[in-house]
């Protein structure tokens, strides 16, 4: 059954395909953490996502062992309060996501509902010039939509709004900058960009939101403790040790090679896959797509959700199917982790295979 499930083509946005070196850091033992030795490693990756966010001077890491939901949400309770007014970009399932953090959590907050609209025009958020604070996320993965981060962040900054950004599935393979973007608060996961197994979540804070930090009010996931722990390394509690030393590998890779050139071949493979297929029965469902993902719509009398099944069941792909309205009209491919022309091909032929055509 497990060689069922692990030997399939994956072309999902999270989790996606690692690289050799990470699998073998995986199958290790894992190692005892409070220790020295341990500490170097996570004060490492901190320094190195600073550098690769460009966060500014004074802006700390926090390391959560949790999914994406729970930095997005531990977020939310750590740096907004009673007093705050919340202007949540809704653009489809991630964006309803903050939203319903806000009201689980009863912070005021506005919607901006979007579709298809990557923000590059800030008008339609000018409506709300009370809010205290802005929620976005910078690829709503649902439709396949990045929004602009250069015209959100410059009308964050105009509005003198605190700017918390969820960059989950397009860090590594997009562009953020949380000085260009005045962006003070960023969350990341592991197994999108970075590659990694899921479990683990990171959230960059800039001096900004580090001041802005309730006081203890919960356990867990109390901002408070984490950056006390991280200035030693540490975490309060056990973080997810093996991911960590995975992280530590992955970030190293990155800087070495410079966050550049990991965009670049995110891009380089987007833009392959999206003009060998130009000629099938799918059209892009979104105008304003990222490196890590596209998003297709049958232009055929095929349903989306039966392209999935199908891919699994013909030829050992898995593709991402999507929820709700949107079930039987799209489904996603993402370029994300380690990508190459070849191993997208398998998908590719199987494509024109599936629609009798010859590539």
């Amino acid at each position: 059954m497990i060689n069922k499930l692990t030997e399939k083509y994956i072309f999902t946005p999270g989790p996606v395909r690692m690289f050799e070196e990470t699998l073998e850091i995986g199958a290790l033992q894992t190692p005892y953490f409070r220790n020295e030795a341990f500490s170097k490693i996570t004060l490492e990756c901190e320094e190195n996502i600073l550098k690769i966010t460009n966060a500014a001077c004074g802006s700390r890491v926090l390391f959560l062992t949790a999914s994406g939901t729970a930095g997005m949400e531990a977020v939310v309770q750590n740096l907004l309060c009673s007093d705050d007014k919340a202007l949540v970009i809704n653009g489809g399932t991630f964006g309803q996501r903050f939203v319903d953090i806000c009201k689980i959590h009863s912070i005021h907050h506005t919607e901006a509902k979007v579709q298809n609209n990557n923000l590059c025009d800030t008008a339609i958020l000018d409506a709300h010039k009370d809010a205290t604070a802005l929620l976005i996320n910078a690829h709503e993965t649902s439709i396949g939509t990045l929004y602009d981060l250069d015209s959100v962040g410059a009308f964050a900054k105009e509005h003198n709004l605190l700017h918390i950004v969820d960059a989950i599935s397009m860090f590594v393979t997009d562009a953020v900058d949380m000085q260009k973007h005045h962006i003070d608060a960023l969350v990341i996961s592991s197994h999108k960009g970075l590659a990694l197994p899921p479990g683990l979540s990171m959230v960059v804070l800039s001096p900004r939101a580090i001041e802005k930090i309730n006081p203890v009010h919960q356990l867990y996931f109390d901002f408070n403790s984490y950056l006390k722990d991280g200035a030693r390394g540490q975490t309060p509690f056990t973080p997810a040790i093996t991911i960590i030393l995975q992280l530590h590998q992955r970030l190293e890779q990155i800087v070495h090679d410079s966050i550049e050139s990991e965009i670049n071949k995110a891009k380089e493979i987007a833009t392959y896959f999206r003009e060998a297929i130009q000629d099938l029965p799918l059209k892009p469902y979104s105008f304003h797509m990222p490196n890590a993902m596209t998003i297709l719509t049958p232009t055929d009398e095929k349903l989306a959700s039966l392209i999935v099944k199908d891919l699994d069941e013909k030829y050992n792909i898995i593709v991402a199917p999507n929820g709700g309205e949107l079930k039987d009209k799209v489904f996603r491919v993402a370029h994300m982790g380690a990508m190459t022309k070849e191993y997208t091909d398998v998908l590719i032929d199987a494509l024109f295979d599936y629609y009798g055509r010859k590539r």
